[in-house]
């Protein structure tokens, strides 16, 4: 699957934070509030991800996942909730600062990186795995 933009990857974590499955709907106000931008940024960009085959919504209906796109919202929540943790836990950030640099640096790191990083973090014990 290709990647898409950081930008576009926010928005797959945000439904997928906001309880957004395959199945289950997350309303768009709610996701313009989680991300805290306005309600026409995130029609601009569902409209993308529908493009891309990662989200589904009816006409000015809630959004849903494709099970691509949850797959892909999954794993970007997944390395923002090991790099939170790390850095927070296990080199003791502040919370805070944590969470922003997480947020960078979960669109950085290669999948093939981020598997060898959890092998070897997961050994610490300091990130619940899913």
């Amino acid at each position: 699957m290709e990647k898409v933009s950081m930008s576009h990857e926010d928005y797959l974590e945000a439904i997928v934070m906001l309880g957004g499955t395959t199945e289950q709907s997350v309303r768009s106000v709610d996701i313009a509030k989680q991300m805290e931008v306005s309600k026409a940024s995130v029609n601009k960009a569902i409209g993308l991800l529908k493009e891309k085959g990662l989200a589904e919504q009816p006409y000015y209906g809630d959004v849903t996942l494709t099970q691509t796109g949850y797959d892909y919202a999954k794993a970007v929540y997944k390395r923002h909730r090991y790099l939170t943790a790390f850095l927070a836990k296990g080199l003791g950030i502040p919370a805070e600062t944590a969470e922003e640099e997480a947020c960078l640096m979960e669109h950085a790191i290669s999948d093939e990186s981020f598997e060898k990083w959890v092998a070897y973090i997961e050994k610490l014990n300091i990130v619940d795995p899913d």
